[in-house]
């Protein structure tokens, strides 16, 4: 009969994400990740694989908590929803004192074209974040919110890329004028 973990997985794959989020992939080392998470090699291979499948297993446990469809995609005004989805990501950056950003966007750097299956799960999240922002701009167009002759696809397209944009300046230089004026310009570029 096997023996019974002594720990928790879930507490230890926080405690990864955790690591990889501040560090990345390549500056994280198996030693850091025994360190941090407080067990035996054997064990973190033995319970998430090697390093790279905990690395992916921390993505999938970063992306099952950011909830990027459901602020857009409430009933009523979405031209407000948009510019309050676009508030609370430069609040979170400028929070978020470690400077870790997103740790898609971080993903998406570090691997570039270098790991198609991490390049897939950056590209899905990127896509649900678009289609959650142009069902929001269908919808503001057809109440009226947005000119009828604004491509909210196109918009939505346009936010995606000032979204991470914004994420990468926030690592490197949360400026708190610079991140608020691009939303300001970026909600007046959608309603005009």
């Amino acid at each position: 009969m096997g023996r019974s973990k002594e720990f928790d997985p879930e507490v230890a794959l926080d405690r990864a994400l955790d690591l990889f989020w501040e560090r990345g992939y390549e500056a994280t080392s198996m030693a850091d990740l025994v360190e941090r998470l407080g067990l035996a090699r054997a064990s973190i291979y033995g319970t998430f694989g090697g390093k790279r499948e905990l690395y992916i297993k921390a993505l999938e446990r970063y992306l099952a908590r950011r909830n990027v469809v459901e602020p857009l995609a409430q009933p009523g005004p979405a031209v407000p929803a948009v510019r309050a989805f676009l508030d609370e990501l430069v609040a979170e950056i400028l929070a978020d004192e470690l400077r870790r950003g997103c740790m898609v966007v971080n993903t998406a750097v570090e691997f570039a074209s270098r790991d198609a299956e991490l390049s897939r799960r950056v590209t899905a999240s990127w896509a649900e974040l678009e289609t959650a922002l142009a069902a929001a701009l269908v919808r503001a167009r057809a109440q009226g919110e947005i000119p009828a002759s604004k491509d909210p696809y196109a918009l939505a397209r346009f936010l995606l890329v000032l979204l991470q944009g914004l994420r990468v300046l926030g690592r490197a230089d949360p400026e708190p004028r610079r991140l608020r004026d691009a939303v300001e310009q970026a909600m007046i570029a959608v309603q005009i």
